[in-house]
């Protein structure tokens, strides 16, 4: 159940496309700007009455968990990849990040132009059917663990031994950093961790 709301079944997870660990504490401002912008969506796909059908893209009363879910899935419909959006709806820390790669920087600018940043504690995971995605936030106060077994299983959880793996069947783990993503691609058969997921759209 949402953490921030009273529980009830309609806020459980799993939603359509993701599921969090942790809370957006910026979802009132995410929400209202989403709502500033509902009438300035436009697209050769559907027509004005359909368009009209989208509204709201957040409805009232959703956790901030459903509410991200529901941002995420409209996203989805602009032809960018999973990855993509996600890295737009939960940006790196970049303003003052002297060393990052320009190309990575100059693509959080432009995307700050079009959404703000769901800033958490925050750890996000979502599918969109062939690819499965997820994302710790820039304040990085989730834990986020994974590993990769010998037989191309890959285990992510808060904690590590959260699934009885043996230590002689693992070849790699690791963690998630602020503002790092992994990626599987399940049509293609690959794992990728944050640089190589991010140089498809970034570069």
């Amino acid at each position: 159940f949402s953490t921030n709301t009273f529980p009830a079944w309609k806020l459980s997870h799993p939603f359509r496309f993701a599921a969090h660990n942790g809370e957006f504490n910026t979802i009132e401002g995410n929400i209202n700007m989403m709502k500033a912008r509902e009438y300035l969506m436009n697209t050769d796909k559907l027509d004005a009455e359909a368009i009209k059908d989208l509204r709201p893209v957040i409805a009232e009363g959703l956790s901030d968990s459903a509410a991200f879910d529901c941002a995420l899935e409209l996203m989805l419909h602009t032809d960018r990849s999973l990855p993509h959006v996600l890295a737009m709806m939960v940006p790196e820390a970049w303003g003052s990040r002297k060393h990052m790669n320009m190309n990575r920087k100059s693509f959080y600018q432009y995307q700050a132009n079009l959404i703000e940043p769901w800033d958490g504690p925050a750890t996000v995971a979502a599918c969109n059917g062939n690819q499965i995605s997820a994302i710790l936030d820039r304040n990085g106060l989730r834990p986020a663990r994974f590993c990769v077994t010998k037989d191309d299983r890959i285990a992510f959880a808060s904690e590590s031994g959260t699934l009885p793996i043996d230590e002689k069947d693992i070849v790699y783990k690791s963690r998630l950093w602020p503002g790092k993503m992994i990626s599987i691609d399940m049509e293609k058969g690959t794992f990728q961790e944050d640089d190589e997921v991010k140089a498809d759209f970034v570069n």
